[in-house]
């Protein structure tokens, strides 16, 4: 059509045949390299933006240098990356696996706040109780992608973990643009704290109900079966491993 292109039934076989093949000498060309003691190739990587700009991105250039021969191929996006489709080699992520195709290896646990500027609770209070994030119609501001049709946050309560069907005036699919708007007094937010730490730490965020913070996130890398036996992709999930636990520890 004017719009978009689809493979013929012998062209989709052809395709699937071919990739195949390229996945195969990709493998082994992987081999040779590590039996030669200096692995090589292209490794396609994608991560969120909050994540992968604060702790994969700084972290890539120490990677090559260590790894002059191979090339990082990275890609952000708040949205959820298709990685079969896309031919991502590992995708570093927050959150559970729920393709059950795919492998994860989890990295660590990240704990995640409620923040939200001083304008904005001097404006609209401090709510003291989760179930007032409802009850006084609070201002969460929330990231969300086409085709979500319920939005809630989970907060850990004495009795629990529960859930809170949140509202807010709007919402994006873009994790630093909704901290934005929390800086500048839009509303609240429910942030892994390594992606906010500056900013409470200056002051222009404060953590709003801290005994019934949001549930921990994993962090993990997220592959294709069979990826992580490729020598360069596993060197390079063992590196960022090690970053990602040494940097938020530090937190």
């Amino acid at each position: 059509t004017t719009r978009q292109l689809t493979a013929t039934e012998h062209g989709r076989v052809f395709y699937d045949g071919a990739k195949r093949v390229l996945e195969a000498l990709d493998e082994a060309e992987g081999a040779v390299a590590a039996l030669s003691g200096q692995p090589r190739g292209t490794i396609r990587v994608t991560a969120p933006l909050g994540l992968g700009k604060r702790l994969i991105a700084s972290g890539i250039p120490e990677f090559r240098e260590r790894y002059p021969q191979i090339e990082v191929r990275l890609r952000l996006s708040d949205r959820d990356v298709d990685i079969m489709r896309e031919g991502i080699d590992v995708a570093f992520k927050l959150g559970l696996l729920e393709n059950s195709s795919l492998r994860m290896r989890g990295i660590m646990d990240c704990e995640r706040v409620l923040a939200a500027s001083p304008v904005y609770l001097e404006r609209r209070g401090e709510p003291e109780r989760p179930e007032q994030l409802v009850e006084e119609q609070h201002d969460c501001l929330m990231l969300r992608f086409p085709g979500v049709r319920e939005y809630f946050w989970t907060l850990a309560t004495p009795e629990g973990p529960k859930k809170f069907e949140v509202r807010g005036p709007f919402d994006t699919d873009d994790g630093d643009v909704i901290t934005g708007w929390a800086l500048a007094g839009h509303g609240i937010i429910n942030k892994p704290r390594f992606e906010i730490e500056p900013f409470i730490r200056d002051g222009r965020l404060k953590i709003i109900l801290a005994k019934t913070p949001p549930t921990t996130v994993t962090l993990a890398a997220v592959y294709p079966h069979k990826k992580l036996q490729d020598p360069k992709v596993r060197l390079l999930v063992d590196f960022m491993a090690e970053r990602c636990q040494r940097m938020i520890g530090e937190i």
